[in-house]
């Protein structure tokens, strides 16, 4: 299996995620699905679980909230969803270790940038096709709110970053996959 990298972005319910999976499923009897999120309360939890009912016993589901690289995925089709959340544990955990200060603010985006870079190279670096699905947070305006501009550059920083990286980038729009970069899927 060659390696591969498609990023598929768009606006929340945009059908990013039905659409990954779909793909992954054309590729793979037995794809994996390999979840970033944060479990932070039971409407939460419910979501997650009804994803899982919705996927399938043929899935491979594997929770990681960071260290994508520690699995071993060489020979299979996975989806990553999504950028956004895996994003926003390197993003708050850093926070929580003290760069909470205006004038740490840049210095927190940018470790948490490079922290991102760093484990993606080294969990792409496998000889596996690779479904990225992320949030284009930047669409909706800028926020009055520091630490949500601070992310959203985060976020944007890392999209470009998957983007650049990436053999084909999907554009999704109420339901319509749009290709940006590469070869219609």
């Amino acid at each position: 299996m060659d390696k591969k990298i498609i990023l598929i972005t768009g606006g929340q319910r945009s059908g990013k995620s039905q659409y990954a999976e779909a793909l992954a499923l054309k590729m793979a009897d037995n794809p994996v699905y390999l979840a970033t999120s944060r479990i932070w309360d039971d409407e939460f939890r419910h979501r997650v679980e009804l994803h899982k009912q919705r996927r399938g016993s043929q899935w491979v589901n594997i929770e990681e909230e960071k260290f994508l690289s520690k699995h071993d995925l060489n020979g299979k089709v996975v989806v990553i969803d999504c950028i956004t959340l895996w994003a926003t544990n390197f993003f708050f955990d850093l926070q929580a270790e003290g760069f909470r200060s205006a004038k740490a603010a840049s210095l927190h985006v940018e470790k948490t940038l490079q922290q991102l870079k760093d484990e993606f190279l080294k969990f792409t670096d496998q000889q596996a096709v690779f479904i990225f699905v992320t949030n284009e947070i930047g669409s909706g305006g800028v926020s009055d709110n520091e630490t949500q501009r601070k992310f959203t550059d985060v976020e944007g920083w890392m999209n470009q970053f998957v983007a650049q990286h990436a053999d084909q980038v999907v554009l999704m729009v109420s339901g319509i996959p749009v290709t940006i970069k590469g070869a219609d899927l």
